[in-house]
């Protein structure tokens, strides 16, 4: 199994300029990159291939939600440009969820396939407005064992759902998690958070950092600090 990251920094960009200049800032390495729809939208899958080229760990993060055939094809382009983890939304359920899996199995190194649940910015409320009468937590383990059932690698999940993902599918299981944030950072628009060390010690495998890291005054500090609370 490839060696991943722990951290992954959220890439909230929306000009080549301004990833350019947070990218320099980080160790490729110590921390991989998410590049999520916003980026992705505005400078490609050229970029992509670049930082990859460079040595960074890349998390495509475009929750792929369509019919079978056309997500299957969608990680297929994906696996081709290298990077290291790509999802899929579990409400698209089991048969695509499978279509995208067994598009993976020609690639040598395929990355890993994860699914995303319960978006960490909803509540129960928010869940039950689009006619789901389960609890955010409830909803999170139904899809997690959907996407397990369908041979996926693991999920996005909230980290205050780990432990119970953890024990009820498994530790091999991948959790990667945003919503992270050190103790002394704001929440911001994120409603179920956690600090880095105490999502390791829930099972986090991997967290998405964002804005404590992209606008700190010192990037490569702040990676410093989060990395050491968790003994990286």
């Amino acid at each position: 199994m490839m060696v991943l990251p722990k951290v992954y920094v959220a890439l909230d960009c929306q000009t080549q300029e301004e990833a350019d200049n947070l990218v320099s800032k980080l160790p490729a390495g110590k921390v991989g990159l998410k590049v999520g729809k916003e980026l992705f939208t505005a400078i490609g899958p050229d970029w992509v291939k670049k930082q990859v080229a460079q040595g960074f760990s890349v998390f495509l993060d475009l929750k792929f939600h369509d019919i079978p055939n056309t997500v299957a094809k969608a990680v297929t382009s994906a696996a081709k440009m290298g990077v290291d983890i790509v999802n899929v939304h579990a409400s698209g359920g089991t048969e695509m969820m499978s279509a995208a899996k067994d598009a993976l199995k020609p690639f040598e190194k395929p990355p890993l396939l994860i699914a995303v649940t319960v978006l960490t910015s909803m509540s129960d409320a928010d869940l039950a407005e689009v006619g789901i009468q389960l609890t955010a937590e409830q909803q999170v383990l139904k899809l997690a064992k959907l996407a397990h059932q369908s041979g996926l690698d693991g999920v996005v999940c909230s980290a205050q759902e780990a432990k119970m993902l953890k024990s009820s599918i498994g530790t091999s299981f991948k959790l990667v998690t945003p919503g992270i944030r050190p103790a002394n950072s704001a929440a911001g628009d994120q409603k179920r958070v956690m600090t880095p060390a105490e999502a390791i010690e829930a099972g986090v495998d991997y967290m998405v950092i964002g804005r404590p890291i992209t606008q700190a005054g010192d990037p490569t500090a702040a990676i410093t600090e989060i990395l050491s609370s968790i003994g990286e």
